[in-house]
């Protein structure tokens, strides 16, 4: 059996997306020296660096990028890692990027060693929303919204051929 897939976002409409999420970003933090762009482990950190590269070209603001590592299969047995020391991020504006917002789940356990520290705020920053959350999770950027049902699979390629489809 072929899965079907249509197109729902190409290459120039992805990077419109992201352009407008940085300018949103940039808004919402002028104030800040410093903000920090987390990017879960994948397309997220894909996605993560992307932001950060439109944000730094359009403002003065310097950009900690941070990859953190979820275990999607068993979120509650693993640990939850980033590439950077927890102080580094201490008193600072946290966005927390994935590619997909579908349950909100990926998002509750990635917040997890933010948690652990002293932070100013935490925002999420999604390119898909695809708005069947079930946790509280709420993006403050969102590239698209795109109303699904549970069997459909969104899937995103940033990189070479940036496109996003829907299975």
């Amino acid at each position: 059996m072929v899965m079907e897939k249509s197109l729902i976002l190409d290459a120039p409409q992805i990077k419109q997306k992201i352009r407008r999420m940085a300018f949103e970003i940039y808004e919402h933090n002028f104030k800040e020296r410093s903000i920090v762009i987390a990017g879960i482990a994948g397309q997220g950190y894909v996605l993560a660096k992307l932001l950060a590269k439109e944000v730094e070209a359009i403002s003065e603001i310097k950009i900690v990028l941070v990859q953190v590592w979820v275990d999607k299969e068993a979120p509650q047995q693993s640990d939850v890692k980033l590439d950077c020391e927890l102080k580094e991020l201490k008193k600072k504006c946290i966005i927390l990027v994935d590619d997909v917002l579908n349950t909100g789940r990926t998002f509750a356990y990635g917040l997890k060693p933010f948690l652990n520290i002293a932070v100013k705020k935490i925002e999420i920053a999604v390119l898909v929303n695809r708005s069947h959350t079930l946790f509280p999770i709420y993006p403050q950027y969102t590239g698209y919204e795109l109303a699904t049902t549970l069997t459909e699979h969104v899937e995103v390629v940033l990189g070479k051929g940036s496109a996003v489809y829907l299975k």
